[in-house]
């Protein structure tokens, strides 16, 4: 069943806390990735808040839904729906990037709810065809979500694992692509031309699907055509806007790393919604 209207703006509401309350921790400690974290904040937040089969008193459910943030500077958002689910305290928001928090600017196991440390881009999706892999091994009904960017593909490691999930045929496996097409010192077209990026999965054998990042109930329905699709691996690619939410932030690759001054934080609450 699609996603009812009451629940879409339940989710939508979500979506701009989070968006808030991620900018206050990265300007609260002046540093992070806000550009990522508001574009992929829709496909997590769907992830974590609806799709995903997980419970935070069964953590270690063997039969649980795993997630890899392939794209590991968008922690920030992660950990916030990983606080809504219930796996950290309510205020650890305020840890962010701290010494001695277990938030830091990456996915660390250390986190509880992380399946996967990530930081190294192009490793998460061989990350999680294996776990896919060993999910069919152990007959569990479990999927495995991998949430990767777009200047991730860049990387060659990203292209050996679509090239042989499909030969495993991991109907469990979906991946993601936050496709923003901004990454870190510019355009993805100026610093390596993606071009025909759903030929390119649908040459190794995924189901491809595309819709629009942001549109709760078109990346819900994307979701449920994945996880109808038994033939092997899809791949959702998801049309999304670095930075989105906030106008001076939007599409621009200076705020992929950079720091969240007093003005721009009191710019985006502004913007969003929100209390400073």
């Amino acid at each position: 069943m699609p996603l009812t209207q009451e629940r879409t703006a339940e989710l939508n509401g979500l979506c701009r806390k989070f968006r808030v309350d991620v900018l206050k921790a990265i300007h609260g400690i002046q540093s992070g990735h806000p550009g990522g974290s508001l574009s992929v904040c829709e496909i997590l937040t769907l992830l974590y808040q609806e799709i995903m089969n997980i419970d935070a008193e069964k953590a270690d459910d063997p039969d649980r839904d795993r997630l890899v943030l392939c794209k590991g500077h968008a922690a920030p958002m992660l950990y916030r729906n990983l606080i809504e689910k219930g796996f950290l305290p309510a205020d650890s928001m305020s840890t962010l990037r701290r010494i001695d928090s277990i938030l830091q600017g990456h996915p660390s196991n250390h986190t509880p709810g992380v399946e996967m440390p990530s930081g190294p881009l192009g490793i998460g999706l061989s990350a999680a065809q294996g776990m896919a892999i060993g999910l069919k091994l152990n007959n569990s009904p479990a999927r495995v979500y991998a949430v990767m960017g777009d200047g991730e593909l860049d990387e060659g490691a990203v292209w050996e694992a679509a090239m042989s999930a499909p030969k495993f045929k991991l109907d469990n496996l979906t991946a993601i692509v936050d496709y923003n097409k901004v990454q870190l010192d510019g355009t993805t077209e100026e610093i390596m031309p993606i071009r025909d990026i759903e030929g390119k999965w649908r040459a190794f054998g995924w189901n491809v699907i595309r819709c629009d990042g942001h549109d709760l109930s078109a990346l819900y329905d994307a979701f449920e055509a994945a996880r109808n699709y038994t033939e092997g691996p899809s791949v959702i690619i998801a049309d999304t806007l670095k930075g989105k939410g906030v106008s001076f932030m939007e599409g621009k690759a200076a705020w992929h790393g950079k720091p969240v001054s007093d003005e721009d934080l009191a710019k985006a609450l502004a913007e969003l919604g929100g209390e400073n």
